[in-house]
Formats: C-alpha cells, sequence, structure tokens
C-alpha cells in the first residue's frame, strides 16, 4: 500500500535528480503524466522546502540543496562507506589510478565514493552517478555472484559507448568469466580510452558493492592490469574482514 502525495514527491524528486537540466511544469507533465494543477503546487512545496530550485522566473526547475544533505548523510551513516574511506585511499596511492565503490540499486549501481588518479590523464567520477550494472566492470562483479545476476541483464541492453555489448549472451558470458577468475573487467565499453577491472566485496548475501579502479588503455598493460587486480582483490578482503568485527 502506498500514499499517493508521496509517491508523487519521491518521483518528482527522482526524475529531477536524473535530468542533467533544468525541467519546466509542462516537462514533469509530459514525463509524469500529473495534474498541472497539482504536479505545481507539489513543486511549490519542494520549492519552499528547498528540496527543489527554480530559476529567477519559477518557471525551470531542479534538484535542490537538501537532496545534496540527505545523500551525504546516507554516505556518513553507511557503514561500508565509512570502512572503505581508509582503504580507498590506500589502493589509490598503491596503483595511482582512480578508485570506485559502488553499491547495487535496482538494476543499476550507484558510486558511493571515488578517489582521483595523480596522474594528468585519468578518469574522474562523481558520487551519486548512476549508471546500468551490466554495462560496467562494478555491475557485473555484482551480478556474477548473485543468485538472480541473470535476471537483471535486459534483454536488449543499450550500449554506453561505441564497443559496448548490446547482446545478452554477450554480457551473460562476460559475467560467467568474472565469476570463474574472481574479478570482472572492461574495456571502452563504458567509456572510450578506459578500461576497468572491479571486484565484489563479499560482506552481506546477496552481495550488493564492489570496487574498481578505471585507467587509461594508454597505462592499462597486462603488468599494470595485474597489480590492479590483486591490489582490489587484497582490498576488498581488508573491507570485508573490517566489517565482521
Amino acid at each position: 500500500m502506498t500514499v499517493k502525495s508521496a509517491d508523487r514527491t519521491i518521483e518528482v524528486l527522482e526524475v529531477l535528480a536524473r535530468s542533467t537540466a533544468s525541467l519546466s511544469l509542462a516537462d514533469l507533465h509530459a514525463e509524469l503524466g500529473y495534474p498541472k494543477s497539482s504536479l505545481y503546487m507539489l513543486l511549490q512545496t519542494l520549492v519552499d522546502r528547498r528540496w527543489v530550485e527554480t530559476d529567477v522566473r519559477g518557471s525551470l526547475y531542479r534538484i535542490g540543496v537538501r537532496a545534496l544533505l540527505a545523500g551525504t548523510s546516507y554516505l556518513d551513516r553507511d557503514p561500508v562507506a565509512r570502512v572503505a574511506a581508509p582503504v580507498l585511499d590506500e589502493v589509490r596511492a598503491e596503483v595511482n589510478e582512480t578508485v570506485h565503490l559502488a553499491r547495487l540499486d535496482g538494476d543499476s549501481i550507484v558510486y558511493l565514493a571515488s578517489r582521483e588518479s595523480q596522474h594528468h590523464l585519468r578518469t574522474v567520477s562523481r558520487v551519486g552517478r548512476r549508471l546500468p550494472a551490466y554495462a560496467t566492470a562494478l555491475g557485473r562483479a555484482i551480478l556474477a555472484n548473485r543468485p538472480d545476476g541473470a535476471e537483471l541483464v535486459p534483454q536488449h541492453p543499450e550500449v554506453l559507448s561505441p564497443k559496448g555489448l548490446s547482446d545478452r549472451d554477450a554480457i551473460l558470458a562476460e559475467l560467467e568469466q568474472a565469476r570463474s577468475r574472481g574479478y570482472a573487467g572492461e574495456q571502452e565499453q563504458t567509456n572510450p580510452g578506459l578500461g576497468c577491472r572491479a571486484v565484489v566485496l563479499t560482506h552481506n548475501e546477496p552481495v550488493t558493492d564492489a570496487l574498481s579502479c578505471s585507467i587509461p588503455l594508454a597505462r592499462l598493460d597486462e603488468p599494470h592490469s595485474e597489480t590492479i587486480v590483486n591490489t582490489l582483490l587484497d582490498a576488498a578482503r581488508r573491507i570485508t574482514d573490517l566489517l565482521s568485527r
């Protein structure tokens, strides 16, 4: 059982959070189908409470600062993010590549923490970014170790880059490979010019979290890849040990 007004409030916030641009009342009406009058009143309430911000004319809407505060509070209180923080620092210092912690949410992954490489040529990510789990090394590391992993791969996968996999069987083969070798990897399937290696965290069942390193292909030779995988596996063991205490 759901409360309609609460359900609509959450849906408005989720649409605004996904959008990279400010949205008008007409945009939100087209996306959600709510009556414009009730949608307008809902937006005004959210603006008054600072969950939504608007432009000087009051005609365009974007996610507000209160959403950031709520997200920061989630990370501050999340035990995995807290325990993993110093370990992420150590991994970044050891391999000098960008390191991520991400969590499965539905059929997507959400980035919980990142540590950027100190190289001039590096990948930059942001906390809160959301991507399809099947398309990323992080997501594949998680899906490969879940009993419902295959069910979270859609019948017709969308691709994130020109080299992304659109064939479901090919993605399932990637999951099987990740399961057998203990880590997931991809090259240019998410971002052109970048590769990624990822390992799952096994502190809970079914698994939900993973660590990764993103590396420009110019630096991703076999010895560096092996070092990164071994460092990630060691980090995952340390985080799991800390969470079990």
